[in-house]
């Protein structure tokens, strides 16, 4: 099976595992589907390294992560519920919306292309290692696209285009080899305080 034959059947788990639990939270009598989880978990750790994904590949693979994370979040916070009882009146509120709130969820407490450690997987940051942008362009079109929609999701707007965005990357690449005598910089989007950084650090 392809890499991009396991993302397929990933993105098919998911969706089947989210019918599931709203299956499983409406249904008194009915069990937590946990083989269906296993599958899914599995092939998120199996992927979480993104060492043998190209980069569009790498950016479904963390989408996702990013999905499955949100929405195991909310479904840990209903199963305590379910288990605890309702203790405050958010709760009871909480166990009837049910898991097709995940996407306000999403917009209060944004993740950045992974997945959190409590949901099993890693936390991992989108990074490209660049040292000519000019020829790795595909590189530098997978970080302003991630670097794009981290922004939207956050809420901030997305300034310049692709090209103007190259053209800073191989100034700062270029600047950065040169102060720290490197051959390469891997740049990184990444969510902090609820506002999205791009980074980058001299590799030697």
């Amino acid at each position: 099976m392809t890499i991009d034959e396991e993302l397929n059947v990933l993105d098919q788990q998911l969706r089947r595992l989210k019918i599931e639990y709203e299956i499983f939270f409406n249904n008194p009598t009915k069990r937590p589907p946990t083989d269906i989880e296993w599958k899914v978990t599995s092939l998120l750790r199996k992927f979480s390294d993104g060492s043998r994904m190209s980069f569009s590949q790498r950016f479904r693979y963390n989408e996702m992560a990013q999905r499955y994370a949100i929405q195991s979040d909310l479904w840990r916070k209903k199963m305590r519920i379910r288990e605890e009882g309702y203790r405050r009146p958010q709760d009871a509120i909480l166990s009837v919306q049910g898991v097709r709130d995940a996407g306000a969820h999403d917009q209060k407490h944004p993740v950045v292309y992974g997945v959190s450690r409590a949901a099993g997987v890693e936390e991992q940051p989108f990074t490209i290692t660049c040292s000519d942008a000019q020829s790795e362009r595909e590189k530098v079109e997978s970080l302003f696209k991630a670097l794009s929609e981290a922004k939207k999701k956050s809420g901030e707007k997305v300034a310049g285009n692709v090209d103007s965005f190259a053209a800073f990357v191989q100034k700062k690449t270029a600047e950065i080899r040169k102060q720290h005598k490197c051959d390469k910089v891997v740049y990184s989007v990444e969510v902090q305080d609820g506002q999205v950084k791009l980074k980058a650090k001299a590799k030697g």
